[in-house]
């Protein structure tokens, strides 16, 4: 999946920084738990996330930074709302060569 230059920053900010990551991941997860992977869940996560963008960038140098060099025009998010429910949501697949286990 391919992530445009904002989604790359901010998902780079949240890779580096626990807490922040820890509350995505329970965000995404507790939102997908209540309705499900839907177009609409994807909408209200890609929203969210626009607007931690803009609230973080007027106080996180790093994102401050970016956004005085690129501007902080409306970017879509929908590409990371995406990504972060199947890197934290999706079931993982099975590795290669694990057989599966059938009950009798």
């Amino acid at each position: 999946m391919s992530l445009n230059r904002v989604e790359q920053v901010f998902f780079d900010y949240l890779s580096q920084r626990a807490e922040e990551r820890q509350y995505w991941q329970e965000k995404v997860r507790r939102l997908v738990a209540k309705d499900g992977v839907n177009h609409y869940s994807i909408m209200a996560l890609e929203r969210d996330l626009w607007g931690n963008f803009v609230e973080r960038s007027q106080m996180v140098p790093a994102l401050k930074d970016w956004v005085r060099h690129h501007g902080s025009a409306k970017t879509s998010m929908r590409n990371l709302a995406e990504y972060l429910v199947r890197l934290w949501v999706a079931p993982r697949p099975k590795p290669k060569g694990t057989p599966d286990v059938k009950t009798l």
